[in-house]
């Protein structure tokens, strides 16, 4: 979180992490063709001659108020490659909230396991953990035929207590949902936190 005091802005930090092709970019790609664009800035992304993320995609979203001051949500997603990890932990560098994104394919399993464990290793770095930052789970690509039950994967990644949301990012199937779950999360958290920091 940092305010910009002078032009009365908050801006917050949402990452999109999850294993390679889990969908973090298609989501950002979704959110950014069904928002109204004077609310939104243009979408950066970074990519390889392969079309894989690079470094990172960024969207930034405006909503209301909180506190007289003008929220700015920026919006990144992590490469999910494993020799990008260096530039997945830099980052979650003040993070205010995230959203994993876990790929339904059987095959992925062992993917998604070792990116979860991946995310709390770099949250630690920050001082950071699973349940002192608002974090929503998408389970994507849920229309595939051979998609992974949705209590396995819970089980598999120990979902204790965080918001689960199915999703086909690609379809723009639980796109906004896991948006508005994680910007209410991290707007509650920073009302909170608010309330007790002196206003100027």
């Amino acid at each position: 979180m940092f305010i910009n005091w002078s032009r009365r802005e908050l801006n917050l930090k949402v990452v999109y992490y999850g294993p390679a092709m889990s969908g973090k970019t298609t989501n950002l790609e979704q959110i950014f063709k069904r928002m109204d664009p004077r609310r939104r800035s243009d979408l950066v992304s970074l990519k390889t001659s392969e079309d894989r993320t690079l470094f990172f995609d960024f969207l930034q979203l405006e909503l209301g108020k909180i506190a007289g001051l003008t929220p700015k949500i920026q919006l990144y997603t992590v490469p999910g490659q494993v020799y990008y990890e260096a530039t997945r932990k830099l980052v979650l560098n003040g993070v205010d909230g995230v959203v994993f994104v876990a790929d339904s394919q059987p095959n992925r399993l062992k993917d998604n396991a070792e990116s979860w464990a991946s995310l709390k290793t770099h949250l630690r770095a920050y001082n950071l953990s699973l349940t002192a930052i608002p974090l929503v789970v998408q389970l994507n690509k849920r229309d595939l035929p051979a998609a992974i039950p949705p209590v396995l994967l819970q089980r598999r990644l120990e979902l204790n207590g965080h918001t689960v949301i199915p999703a086909t990012a690609s379809e723009g199937a639980g796109v906004l949902d896991t948006l508005k779950a994680i910007v209410n999360g991290v707007v509650a958290r920073v009302e909170k936190e608010m309330v007790a920091a002196p206003q100027r």
